[in-house]
């Protein structure tokens, strides 16, 4: 979906922050459009605007385009930046209203964002540039300086093989714990994994960032990811992370004001508990979410 966002006087208006070209006084839209893929933890935007707009002429003017859209690219992204589902309850905008992330912070997030170089349409009316924000960076700014906890250890344990990466699957349709009817289980940076008797397996405060080079507290796959020809089923960056021999279990619900959290049989959640080796495997962020793949991509 395409946003316009109309600047009169190229004055920047976005939530609290006003950012303007005195040399211009003419009125310019920006189209703006995004998209998260939660596979490769991106945030994609393109962005650009009309040269006639702004009283440029090309080729003399290109530069100045240039300039115009990378000092604008910043505050046009916040609003898909402020969508980011941090939880089964909130967003970035809600830290931002709550005060736990400065708007500053989030605008250093949008200045560190991967650009291709500002360029012209092909027909030369036109300047846009397109964006790249990696999701571990808001999960870093996010969680960082927490110390990880550890989870609650079974009163009696039960006998475990040491596992190299957990895998929940979780991309059918789910019940929907405490309420009726189901749903597809849904992408976040920090989402919970609880058993069926509601005990709390994984959450935000028992990762540890960072401690293996990542600020990803979950990653995402497709089903079609986990069975691949090795003989742990993944390739590539899956297979680095959750190793040879990961523990594969099927969700057996779904929980959250968004369905984000998976529910796992208590016995799955023991064979996680009940070894030092596997609990190891929450603090480090060794844990797939496998959703349908259909949820895995959205469009702003």
């Amino acid at each position: 979906m395409i946003k316009k966002t109309t600047y009169p006087g190229l004055m920047l208006l976005m939530g609290f922050i006003a950012f303007s070209f005195p040399v211009w006084g003419a009125e310019v839209t920006f189209d703006v459009s995004s998209s998260i893929d939660w596979v490769s933890a991106e945030l994609y935007s393109q962005t650009g605007f009309e040269l006639a707009q702004a009283g440029i002429r090309i080729p003399t003017g290109r530069f100045l385009g240039e300039e115009i859209l990378e000092e604008a690219f910043p505050r046009l992204i916040r609003p898909y930046i402020l969508s980011i589902k941090i939880d089964s309850s909130s967003a970035v905008r809600d830290m931002l209203e709550r005060g736990e992330i400065s708007l500053r912070a989030l605008d250093s997030l949008s200045l560190g964002a991967e650009k291709t170089p500002p360029r012209l349409s092909p027909d030369l009316t036109r300047m846009n540039g397109n964006y790249t924000l990696s999701l571990e960076k808001v999960s870093a700014l996010i969680n960082s300086n927490r110390r990880a906890f550890e989870p609650n250890r079974p009163l009696i344990p039960v006998q475990t093989a040491d596992y190299t990466g957990i895998i929940v699957i979780a991309n059918e349709e789910l019940a929907v714990h405490g309420r009726a009817g189901h749903a597809f289980a849904e992408p976040c940076l920090f989402p919970k994994i609880w058993d069926t008797e509601m005990n709390l397996i994984y959450a935000r405060n028992m990762f540890e960032a960072g401690a293996i080079g990542s600020f990803l507290m979950t990653r995402y796959a497709a089903p079609e990811s986990i069975f691949r020809p090795t003989p742990s089923g993944l390739e590539g960056e899956l297979e680095a992370l959750l190793g040879p021999r990961p523990l594969r279990i099927l969700a057996r619900g779904i929980f959250g004001i968004s369905p984000t959290d998976p529910i796992i049989d208590r016995e799955d959640a023991l064979k996680i508990l009940s070894s030092e080796n596997n609990r190891r495997l929450l603090r480090e962020g060794r844990v797939l979410l496998v959703l349908d793949e259909r949820n895995l991509q959205a469009s702003f």
